[in-house]
């Protein structure tokens, strides 16, 4: 009998074990999950940010067929996509709705969208901007910019625009929205254009903008432009032109922007794959808007004409707490770029590059302060910008030519560079393949290639072994 009792104790004893496991276990994948729903960045869930709230199941949804769409590819659809947009507007006190666009071609002149809107894009549903500029309204300049990009005066508009919206969602089935812009590239580079030209997706002065699964191609200029908005997600999406003879076509650019995250998402384009910007000279100083509280994660991206992901060079405003992490950058002029110059004011600081790898770039790390664009000639050149406190971190990769190219100036010197954990295959055997002019910074551990003399040497536990005679040296070779 007493051993039965006790038999039975130790059984129950093995089940309580068993059932505390469970328990730990589920509390454990439970704190994963809500780390993983809650984690933007550095900012977890107690962090400085969020990105707003996640986008909601609309109570109305309604076919672009019911106001008259035709997938053909030739019919004009602009006042289908206006009359199905002005009807989702009523629905804005009870939680807004989704225009549904099915499979099909569908030609549109550009359109203006609502708050509280899910424009979704079915599997093989491509939305196609008509190439014909007498279709596309001029707008006033950004205001941060003063003058269009490209010509003074107005510019013209995007594709699909929005501004003073809340509660935004782009999304879909991996649906296209093609801004056909071959012609425009064609008549910008001849020079037949009276105005700048507009971007694919432009959404100005708004919050709660979530843009994924969807593929962005062919934009006559910028693709993607949020400006001055917050609360931004860009995720799993695709975004194509060609590397050569498309010009401007960034990827995406967010501009004045705070809180915005852009993740998963493959960008193969004609210019920066990814431009953080903040106006541009005395306009941008004036606008006063940083751009702030970015993350940028996960993506491939390509860029054989600029770079795979830029800071500037308008960033007037300022550009402050971004990370750019797991980033693949292949077959592209440049990999990682900072550009600015006399003029532009503002701040680049506390940028964090983490696990980047390089393959096959010609340039990997490049800053530079003499990027002399201007809008016209009433900026200040005694507005010098600021450029600190900048870390590299787990940098990789192999084939490439230059791996650092940091060229600072007696009135722009780039102060609080960190480099740790590098190893980058190179390409072109000259002594100088890390160049450096007017940095002041350090290196911590033993990174590959040598570091230029500008920088501070420590070990791995972070005590000095060298310290650098001239953060003024000047060791730039702009001929490889």
């Amino acid at each position: 009998m007493v051993e039965s009792f006790t038999f039975g104790r130790f059984n129950h004893q093995k089940l309580d074990f068993k059932l505390w496991i469970a328990i730990l276990w589920i509390v454990g994948v439970g704190t994963v999950f809500l780390w993983q729903r809650y984690a933007i960045d550095g900012f977890r869930i107690f962090g400085r940010t969020s990105v707003g709230p996640l986008p909601q199941m609309r109570p109305v949804a309604f076919n672009l067929t019911d106001f008259g769409g035709v997938g053909d590819g030739v019919t004009l659809n602009t006042e289908a996509f206006e009359r199905a947009i002005a009807a989702i507007t009523k629905y804005a006190n009870r939680g807004g709705g989704q225009l549904n666009v099915p499979a099909g071609r569908w030609l549109t002149a550009p359109f203006n969208l609502t708050s509280h809107l899910t424009l979704f894009l079915a599997e093989d549903a491509v939305i196609l901007g008509i190439q014909d500029e007498k279709y596309w309204p001029l707008m006033p300049p950004v205001p941060s910019y003063g003058n269009g990009r490209e010509h003074p005066g107005p510019r013209y508009g995007s594709l699909i625009h929005g501004q003073h919206l809340q509660d935004v969602v782009i999304t879909g089935h991996n649906g296209t929205i093609n801004g056909q812009g071959q012609t425009w590239w064609v008549k910008f580079r001849r020079k037949l254009l009276n105005h700048t030209r507009g971007p694919l997706v432009q959404i100005m002065w708004s919050k709660d903008i979530h843009i994924s699964n969807i593929t962005l191609r062919d934009s006559p200029f910028w693709t993607l432009h949020p400006f001055d908005c917050q609360n931004v997600t860009i995720k799993n999406v695709t975004i194509l032109a060609p590397i050569f003879e498309a010009p401007n076509t960034d990827g995406i650019d967010p501009d004045s922007c705070e809180n915005v995250v852009i993740e998963d998402s493959y960008i193969s384009v004609g210019d920066d794959a990814i431009a953080i910007k903040s106006g541009w000279d005395q306009y941008g100083i004036k606008y006063g808007r940083p751009s702030r509280n970015i993350l940028i994660r996960n993506l491939v991206v390509r860029s054989m004409v600029s770079a795979g992901v830029s800071i500037g060079s308008e960033m007037s405003g300022g550009v402050s707490n971004v990370t750019v992490e797991n980033i693949y950058v292949w077959n592209s002029r440049r990999a990682i770029r900072i550009k600015t110059s006399p003029g532009r004011g503002g701040y680049v600081r506390d940028i964090n590059y983490r696990n980047l790898t390089f393959d096959d770039v010609r340039v990997g790390i490049v800053v530079k302060t003499d990027y002399n664009e201007h809008p016209d000639g009433e900026y200040d050149p005694k507005a010098l910008p600021i450029l600190q406190d900048i870390s590299f971190t787990g940098i990789h990769g192999q084939g490439v030519r230059v791996p650092v190219r940091m060229h600072g100036s007696d009135e722009i010197p780039v102060r609080n560079v960190t480099f740790r954990d590098m190893s980058v295959g190179i390409t072109y055997k000259k002594k100088h393949i890390f160049q450096c002019a007017f940095v002041e910074g350090r290196v911590i551990g033993t990174i590959f290639p040598a570091p230029c003399e500008n920088l501070d040497l420590f070990d791995e536990h972070g005590q000095l072994v060298k310290k650098s005679v001239s953060h003024n040296m000047t060791d730039i070779d702009y001929d490889f």
